[in-house]
């Protein structure tokens, strides 16, 4: 038989290319891999929020030892986050010690990423709804707080004016 004739029965041997378009994982729980803004603002609001509560309920069983178990795991989660969110910007970890300043930590909120892979992984895929939910959640949350500190001392005012209105 001749060797110089090609089997139509083979497998391809033809190389394929890539797309561009690979993504890595999102690990919440890890200090490895990158996480985009969205993710990392609900992310960090959804976690803070449920272990918040969760910490609450144990605390009132627990004397507080659950409040503090609770605001520890906040505490850790957060700069876990943080690192992933310093990772896809492509700068290193140690940038998270930022998060110890008031306020400083939200420049992580708007530097973006790097587009495509960088020293750290590939691009993180496409945000979920959820993800968007949770991160529109925290203007919410801030305009609510906002409203509340101006409106609950001018309703003490008010109450406190009408009831001396009464006693005259």
């Amino acid at each position: 038989m001749n060797s110089n004739v090609s089997n139509p029965y083979a497998s391809p041997t033809a190389t394929t290319m890539t797309s561009g378009d690979e993504y890595d994982e999102v690990k919440i729980f890890s200090v490895s891999g990158r996480i985009g803004r969205v993710r990392y603002i609900g992310y960090s609001v959804g976690i803070t929020l449920g272990l918040a509560i969760l910490g609450t309920l144990l605390g009132m069983v627990t004397f507080g030892i659950g409040l503090f178990v609770a605001y520890l795991a906040i505490f850790v989660i957060t700069f876990m986050l943080t690192i992933q969110r310093c990772h896809d910007f492509n700068t290193t970890g140690w940038l998270s010690i930022l998060c110890l300043i008031p306020f400083v930590s939200l420049i992580f909120w708007f530097i973006p990423g790097t587009d495509g892979a960088n020293n750290y992984g590939n691009k993180t895929p496409p945000n979920s709804t959820l993800a968007i939910i949770l991160a529109c959640i925290v203007p919410l949350i801030a305009v609510i707080g906002i409203l509340a500190a101006i409106a609950i001392p001018q309703y003490s005012k008010y109450v406190e004016r009408a009831r001396a209105a009464q006693m005259k």
